[in-house]
């Protein structure tokens, strides 16, 4: 079980880097004016927060 832990821990970090990106380019495109490509990336973000969630989850159960 610490190898699935090792990569679901890996995977969770990488999502968090992931989530900054978006959630960065969101606020960008939103200040700049596109309403509507902020919109889908907020989505983007709520999306990837949930499925954050669940992954530390699963990691803790792995561990």
């Amino acid at each position: 079980m610490h190898s699935e832990h090792a990569q679901l821990s890996s995977a969770t970090t990488s999502l968090e880097e992931l989530l900054d990106r978006v959630t960065s380019t969101a606020e960008t495109v939103l200040a700049a004016g596109d309403e509507s490509l902020a919109s889908d990336l907020f989505e983007v973000e709520r999306s990837l927060r949930t499925a954050h969630r669940r992954l530390v989850a699963a990691a803790r159960r792995a561990s």
